[in-house]
């Protein structure tokens, strides 16, 4: 298995137009995106994103906040932890939060999940997207899962 891990962060003249901005950014702006829950397989390899076949569906762990509030605060996090049996991912996200304390969060739960499952953490990233929203703004952090199908090769 093959994962990228991306942020982005934007603004735009509607929440959707934002978050499709903070998409964009990340790289995953142009493809259909598939949430699925938090589990990789054995050996996971961490690969740069690829160029993405437009509108593929793809699957992802999909951290997001969306605000129109000015002057907030908005954090998205993605924690990846691997090991050779198996990994997990977790997102969490704040809106005036310490983003630090967001990411210690999530790294607590990620350590947590491979815990409780008597794997060995191998390699732990934990990617934060944070901005502050000046009119409407959007942050995304994404676990994506690359198969070959989705790569415009």
């Amino acid at each position: 298995m093959r994962i990228a891990i991306v942020s982005g962060k934007d603004e735009g003249p509607t929440k959707l137009n934002a978050f499709d901005n903070a998409l964009s950014d990340a790289g995953i702006g142009d493809v259909n995106l598939i949430k699925v829950s938090s589990m990789l397989a054995e050996k996971t390899k961490i690969t740069h994103l690829p160029a993405l076949k437009a509108g593929s569906m793809v699957n992802c762990v999909l951290s997001e906040v969306t605000s129109d509030t000015p002057g907030e605060q908005i954090t998205a996090v993605i924690a990846v932890a691997i090991g050779d049996e198996l990994g997990c991912v977790v997102e969490t996200s704040g809106r005036d939060e310490n983003p630090d304390d967001l990411v210690n969060e999530a790294r607590f739960m990620v350590e947590y999940m491979m815990e409780k499952r008597s794997v060995e953490i191998k390699n732990l990233i934990v990617e934060e997207s944070t901005a502050t929203v000046e009119k409407t703004a959007s942050v995304v952090s994404a676990v994506v899962y690359v198969t070959d199908d989705i790569c415009d090769n």
